[in-house]
């Protein structure tokens, strides 16, 4: 391979860079050609080995770089990896669309329409004033208003992968100098609209949107979603209120607590739904439509009610989600834009929201999301994809590993989604319908996602590497570290065409 020398037209061949351990070289190399470096190909290769290796203590800069905290700061190895995460000169926009394009071409990870694009925000505890983005805000990982920062992310997920897509920090208006009115700033929810627009333009598909209350509740989000002709399924608080007649309800709440229950032999309105979970356990849901202000089982939103217990509706364990997916033979059905889904389709998709709290704890216990320290928007964005590059690497090599025979497997995690037949003209001419009137196009249906791979429940956790990369992480680090656990995460990807932009309604 060539490369430019010093700006000019003169061509050199490129130096040969240090190779990382089998098998973290062969994706990293995938990333080379965005590294004009040899420094950066090397900083690409150590900062990853870093975060993959066991977590002993916050994974700094000194910590990846195998050196003393805080007098370890001085040190070459962790001068080299502060100075490509902050000064240099690589694309770290570039760097994830290049993953997400290895996901998308690899038949273990690629995106299906039975998936669903998962919108949440988290946020972490920084100090001080001087991190761009650090404000007093709600910090969605420890509940309660602190000094932080907030990042709104999008998932991909369905029930056997999940892995992040974008990333955006949230800029509170006070760090802003118009502050509200200032030209920059966005809204979570106007920065999700932009996710969902990143997710649509890099090619994936999806059966809906799906959110918490968070994002269901707010207009904007939700109009952007009906413009763009997007499906989605989202969550209401039960307290949510409307204007209604004195003797009607006024709450999801209060619309659930009117169904007739009797008792599972005679439940009244309500259906079960057969839940079934990747650990094993198996569990009964009741599901019902409600009827509240404009919501209706018939009309284009429907509101609907999923829990473990009909009687009480405990709060912990009960959903009221949103959702214009239209009900089997309802007058909405005829419309050719979604396909329609009946009560455990829809409690099916919210359900796979959970695996974006999982990401988080992979991301944050084992990957250092919230361990940098830098202050400045562009090393903190850098910081993030290379998590996120990470995480991809982790399910790229542990799905690809051999299953162990005794291992446990769990129908729920190894069922293969259920698909529309294409050879069926009518559901055919839906989905052409479906992706033309959302103006982009979308790789062809695979009905061979992962084919040949035996299925099996594999989250972020303590995988095996080979010892080539045992060795050559005890050898690069001073610190002492367990060749029994070294940390895997999972895999993200994207191919295709355009979307239907959503950047109007920002």
């Amino acid at each position: 391979m060539l490369e430019q020398a010093g700006g000019g037209t003169e061509m050199t061949e490129r130096i040969a860079c240090p190779p990382a351990p089998t098998p973290l070289e062969d994706f990293a190399g995938k990333f080379d050609p965005l590294l004009g470096t040899l420094a950066q190909r090397r900083g690409f290769r150590d900062y990853l080995q870093g975060l993959l290796a066991p977590r002993e203590r916050n994974k700094t800069l000194t910590a990846l770089a195998g050196t003393e905290p805080v007098l370890g700061a001085q040190h070459p190895d962790a001068q080299r990896l502060q100075f490509f995460l902050s000064e240099s000169t690589w694309d770290a926009e570039a760097i994830n669309a290049r993953r997400l394009e290895l996901a998308a071409a690899d038949p273990l990870t690629r995106p299906h329409d039975d998936g669903v694009l998962i919108l949440d925000d988290t946020g972490d505890r920084k100090d001080g004033r001087k991190t761009d983005h650090v404000a007093r805000q709600y910090l969605g990982s420890i509940g309660k208003i602190e000094n932080g920062i907030v990042a709104v992310t999008s998932v991909w997920a369905d029930e056997r992968v999940y892995y992040p897509l974008h990333v955006r920090p949230y800029t509170p208006a006070e760090r802003l100098p118009g502050g509200k009115k200032d030209p920059t700033f966005r809204t979570k929810p106007q920065i999700a609209v932009e996710l969902v627009d990143a997710a649509l333009e890099a090619g994936f598909s999806f059966r809906a949107v799906v959110s918490d209350c968070t994002y269901g509740e707010n207009p904007t989000f939700e109009a952007a979603l009906w413009e763009a002709d997007l499906p989605f399924v989202l969550a209401l608080k039960p307290s949510k209120g409307i204007w209604a007649p004195m003797d009607d309800p006024h709450t999801p709440e209060e619309a659930a607590r009117r169904l007739r229950w009797g008792s599972p032999e005679d439940p009244g309105d309500w259906t079960p739904i057969a839940r079934r979970f990747r650990d094993g356990r198996r569990a009964i849901w009741w599901a019902a439509d409600l009827t509240l202000g404009g919501y209706g089982p018939d009309q284009p939103v429907r509101l609907i009610v999923a829990t473990n217990d009909p009687a009480t509706l405990p709060p912990l364990s009960t959903r009221y989600l949103t959702t214009n997916l239209p009900r089997p033979g309802s007058p909405q059905a005829a419309d050719p834009s979604f396909p329609a889904a009946d009560l455990a389709e829809v409690v099916r998709l919210y359900a796979l929201r959970n695996w974006v709290e999982q990401s988080y704890k992979h991301a944050k216990h084992e990957l250092g999301w919230a361990d940098f320290q830098v202050r400045s928007d562009t090393a903190i964005r850098r910081h993030w994809t290379l998590v996120c590059c990470a995480f991809s690497f982790c399910w790229h090599h542990g799905l690809s590993q051999p299953s162990a025979p005794d291992a446990p497997v769990d129908e729920q995690a190894t069922r293969e989604p259920p698909r529309p037949d294409p050879t069926d003209e009518a559901v055919g001419e839906k989905i052409r319908h479906r992706h033309d009137r959302r103006r982009r196009a979308i790789a062809p249906h695979q009905s061979d996602v992962a084919a040949g791979v035996a299925a099996r429940p594999i989250v972020a956790g303590s995988l095996d590497f080979p010892q080539t990369l045992l060795a050559r992480v005890v050898q690069c680090t001073p610190a002492t570290r367990n060749p029994e656990a070294l940390t895997l995460a999972w895999y993200g990807a994207t191919a295709q065409p355009v979307s239907p932009r959503l950047t109007n309604y920002r």
